[in-house]
């Protein structure tokens, strides 16, 4: 079946409780709601999910474990994400598969089958939010910061042609923020150059534009400090195929950070 959906989604610590939300990211929640709807009518049957709070040193990691369950006090700000617990399913075998592909690729994968591991909130809040069915599986991924932009696509590309092979239905999250020169106050915007490029690169990725969203991202990480370095959403170009469309369905604040709720399908998709 292959790749049905991709998505760059928030985490940001403030929604994690949802009687907690500040009104000024209430309408990126409502954006993520609308999109669990869309990922609902999709029916996957996996989500592959790359975020940018599991920061790994050098190891593209693959969370292959068949239970993740847990509770989550974040380390970052446990004043804000507390006692989360989380229960979810793993799919060792696609996980498996896209350690072995990335093996063969010649790039640093390594497969973690670890119960104990509890994991990152820029894995377990968007989940809240986008997943209506409990039961649908997730593998997780990690960020690896020693990779370069070029590397992190070239991972992305792997587990492309992993996931246009496999029978599945995959739906693939990228968690993580655009600009991202973080300051104090929660409600703080990027500033209004970091704004014109995080709409610029998301019309990109609206028009399916794919080729022009590669080229702009080494000069657009340096200008707007994207999230990790830009290693999320590079993983993300390189999972995507050509002909797909985009759309971008909320964009909202979080400490001067840029955040959009972005999905995107392929043309042959209705």
């Amino acid at each position: 079946m292959s790749l049905e959906l991709a998505m760059i989604t928030p985490h940001t610590p403030r929604i994690c409780h949802r009687d907690r939300i500040p009104e000024f990211q209430k309408p990126m929640v409502e954006a993520m709601l609308k999109c669990a709807d869309i990922i609902d009518d999709v029916n996957p049957d996996v989500i592959v999910l790359i975020s940018c709070h599991w920061m790994s040193s050098f190891i593209h990691y693959v969370d292959i474990t068949p239970a993740h369950q847990g509770v989550l006090t974040a380390v970052e700000c446990p004043d804000l994400i507390t006692d989360v617990a989380y229960s979810h399913t793993g799919h060792p075998e696609l996980g498996r598969q896209l350690v072995e592909a990335g093996k063969a690729a010649g790039l640093q994968v390594v497969g973690i089958d670890d119960p104990t591991y509890i994991w990152d909130y820029g894995t377990v809040v968007p989940l809240r939010y986008l997943l209506k069915r409990p039961d649908i599986p997730v593998v997780d991924l990690s960020v690896c910061w020693a990779a370069s932009l070029d590397e992190s696509i070239r991972w992305g590309e792997v587990m492309g042609e992993v996931f246009l092979n496999t029978p599945l239905r995959v739906v693939f999250l990228a968690s993580g923020a655009l600009a991202h020169n973080l300051g104090r106050g929660p409600e703080l915007w990027p500033n209004i150059t970091e704004q014109a490029l995080d709409r610029e690169f998301c019309q990109y990725l609206v028009n399916g534009d794919k080729a022009s969203a590669v080229s702009m991202l080494p000069s657009y990480v340096r200008a707007a400090g994207v999230e990790s370095g830009g290693r999320h959403v590079a993983v993300l170009l390189g999972v995507l195929r050509n002909q797909f469309t985009g759309e971008l369905h909320g964009y909202g604040p979080s400490s001067g950070s840029g955040n959009p709720v972005l999905t995107m399908r392929y043309a042959d998709v209705v």
